[in-house]
C-alpha cells in the first residue's frame, strides 16, 4: 500500500508528536482518501498546537473517550496536545457524506458531533495494547468494506469534481471547475453542497492555501508574490487577505515561524 501524505496538516514534525498515514486497500477508493494516526509523549506543562486546514470532506476520529464526526472547517482548526495520548482518524472522501452524516453535510460545516458508527471499542484496545498496523486496517476495513458499497454515481461524480479541484492548479473559478467536469454551474453547487457543505469555490480556495501554507513552511525562503501569482491570486496584497482570513496569520508571520522552526532544529 502506498504512503499517503497531507497538506492539510500545516505544523508537521512537532517533537513529541508523530503521524502515521496508510490507505485501507481494495473496494474503499471511493469511501475513503486515508488513514492518520498521531501519537504524543509532551513533558509535564508543555503543549503543542497541531494547526490543519481541513480537507473538504468529512473526518471520523476515534479517541479512548469516543468517536467524533468532524465536518470540513473552512478555516484553520487547532488542538492543543498535552501529556500523552493518541488519536486515529479516517479521512473520507466526499462521496461518504451521506453516508455517514445523520443531518446534511452543509450542517456540519465547522462541527464535530459525537459519532456511534465506528467500533470504537475494538480501536481503543487496539491502540491501548500497541497493536500493529495490520491489526488496524482490518479493525477498519470490517467497518468501512459495506459503506464503501453504497457509494452511487452521484457520489463518484463529486469525487471526482473534488479531485480536480485539489489537483489541478489552471482552475481558479467555480466557473472553470464546472466546465471541466462537464455540468452547469448550478448543478455543481448543488452536489458539492449536498454532498460535502460547502461551495465549488472553498474546494479551490482550500487547495490553493493548504498549498501555499505547506510550501512556506517547508520552504521559508519561497518569494510571496511569485507565489501568489503562481497560486492564481490577482495580487499578493489579495492572496494575503484571504491567508489571512482563513489561516489566521499573515503569509509573513508563517514565513517568520517556519524560519524560527529551522534555526531551532538547526541549534538542537
Amino acid at each position: 500500500m502506498s504512503e499517503p501524505t497531507s497538506k492539510g496538516h500545516l505544523n508537521p514534525g512537532d517533537a513529541g508528536v508523530s503521524f502515521d498515514r496508510f490507505e485501507l486497500g481494495p473496494g474503499l477508493g471511493e469511501l475513503v482518501r486515508h488513514v492518520w494516526v498521531v501519537r504524543w509523549s509532551l513533558p509535564v506543562g508543555e503543549t503543542r498546537p497541531q494547526r490543519v486546514l481541513s480537507y473538504p470532506a468529512l473526518n471520523v476520529v476515534v479517541q479512548a473517550h469516543g468517536a467524533v464526526l468532524a465536518g470540513p472547517d473552512p478555516r484553520v482548526s487547532v488542538t492543543e496536545l498535552q501529556g500523552s495520548g493518541w488519536g486515529v482518524g479516517v479521512l473520507f472522501r466526499p462521496a461518504a457524506g451521506p453516508l455517514l452524516a445523520t443531518e446534511p453535510p452543509r450542517e456540519l460545516v465547522g462541527r464535530v458531533v459525537p459519532f456511534r458508527g465506528a467500533p470504537s471499542g475494538r480501536i481503543t484496545a487496539l491502540l491501548e495494547r500497541g497493536g500493529s498496523r495490520h491489526e488496524l486496517i482490518a479493525a477498519l476495513r470490517s467497518w468501512l468494506v459495506p459503506l464503501g458499497a453504497a457509494v452511487d454515481e452521484s457520489g463518484v461524480l463529486v469525487n471526482r469534481i473534488a479531485h480536480a479541484a485539489e489537483s489541478e492548479p489552471d482552475l481558479v473559478r467555480a466557473a472553470d471547475l464546472a466546465e471541466r467536469t462537464g455540468m452547469g454551474l448550478r448543478t455543481l453547487e448543488r452536489l458539492t453542497r449536498e454532498f460535502i457543505g460547502v461551495t465549488p469555490k472553498w474546494l479551490i480556495e482550500c487547495r490553493r492555501l493548504q498549498e501555499a501554507a505547506t510550501r512556506l513552511h517547508a520552504h521559508p525562503s519561497t518569494a510571496l508574490s511569485p507565489l501568489a501569482a503562481e497560486l492564481g491570486y490577482a495580487d499578493y496584497a489579495h492572496f494575503a487577505r484571504r491567508y489571512s482570513a482563513i489561516v489566521g496569520e499573515s503569509p509573513r508571520a508563517t514565513v517568520l515561524s517556519a524560519e524560527r522552526r529551522a534555526d531551532a532544529a538547526t541549534e538542537g
